[in-house]
């Protein structure tokens, strides 16, 4: 351990103990996009002793620009991100534990999770799951790092469960529209920046030090070479729903949709108990009557008409090429009869 941590156990906050601290310390990590992959990336090479990492999707060709841990032959092969996050993250450092869920979270899947965790990075493309993450910090009383970039611009923020404000107190409603990465695009730059906060406020928080923790909300424009910090000492509600005197975690109710369309994608995604009972061979026999089919051990991904439809073991499917969920139903209906 001194060899290979040497340089980090060589500064002061962390120091030896700091560093047995991280081997004993378990991080989440919900999403392994851009943000994910470079927290997961950071933190292993760090020597967090084990990592959880949570994605619904697969690698594609305009992942690799920014989402640091995968591969062309991931893309050409639509290698689910966990899992290639899993496999690049173990050649980077084998004493680390990483488990792998390819898995559309909702606070069900989520909840566990969050018992097993010490800290929660998020790493998502959406606020329903923000929420989500947020009321199951509070309920858990797991701290988690509000993290988000698009253009060139990034923000994050720490919550510690009944010491800050949550993200309900932040945005009292749920923000909705606005911009994402396949209307405005991003750069490289700004994810790194929001990571490398992410993963700062984690290492304090896990080798002891979270009386330097950042209590304020930070956002910055890396191509303005602006930044800015707004102080949250006031802004936490008592009557907050989430973290409030009287707490009912409005986004832990039944948040689970058969049918949502993802943000920014062009994408629609169906989770179905008919699909769901089908065995994944039978997908394939299926599928591979009516189209030309691709698949590895996880998915299987086809062409029909205009649209890219991949279907997932466990009962879901994307439909790439609309946002209209009535046309992404009847396609799977055309498809499978489902």
């Amino acid at each position: 351990m001194k060899e290979r941590y040497s340089r980090q156990i060589l500064f002061p906050p962390v120091g030896e103990k700091g560093q047995h601290a991280l081997a004993k310390s378990h991080v989440l990590i919900v999403g392994a996009g851009a943000l994910g992959t470079a927290s997961a990336e950071g933190l292993a090479r760090s020597g967090v002793g084990t990592l959880t990492i949570v994605d619904r999707d697969y690698v594609e060709y305009s992942n690799l620009q920014r989402q640091q841990l995968y591969t062309e032959q991931d893309a050409k092969a639509h290698v689910p991100k966990a899992i290639a996050s899993k496999k690049r993250l173990q050649e980077i450092n084998r004493e680390v534990t990483i488990h792998a869920f390819i898995e559309d979270v909702d606070a069900e899947r989520l909840r566990p999770l969050f018992h097993k965790a010490d800290i929660v990075i998020d790493a998502t493309d959406n606020f329903e799951t923000r929420m989500v993450m947020n009321d199951l910090s509070i309920e858990t009383n797991t701290p988690w790092i509000y993290g988000a970039c698009v253009s060139s611009q990034g923000m994050y923020m720490t919550i510690l469960p009944n010491k800050t404000p949550c993200l309900s107190c932040v945005f009292t409603t749920m923000p909705v529209g606005g911009l994402n990465c396949e209307t405005a695009g991003i750069i490289s730059p700004a994810v790194q920046i929001v990571s490398a906060y992410q993963q700062t406020e984690a290492l304090k928080y896990l080798t002891g030090h979270e009386e330097q923790i950042e209590r304020k909300f930070v956002s910055f424009d890396v191509w303005q070479s602006t930044s800015f910090k707004m102080d949250l000492s006031r802004i936490k509600q008592q009557d907050c729903p989430s973290c409030g005197m009287k707490r009912t975690y409005p986004y832990l109710c039944d948040q689970h949709k058969k049918t949502t369309v993802l943000c920014g994608r062009d994408t629609v995604q169906i989770v179905s108990k008919d699909l769901a009972n089908l065995s994944f061979q039978h997908l394939k026999e299926q599928l591979s009557s009516i189209c030309e089919v691709e698949a590895n051990d996880f998915l299987i991904h086809v062409r029909y008409e205009t649209y890219r439809i991949v279907c997932f073991k466990g009962g879901r499917a994307l439909i790439h090429g609309t946002n209209d969920e009535k046309v992404a139903n009847s396609i799977l209906a055309r498809l499978l009869g489902i």
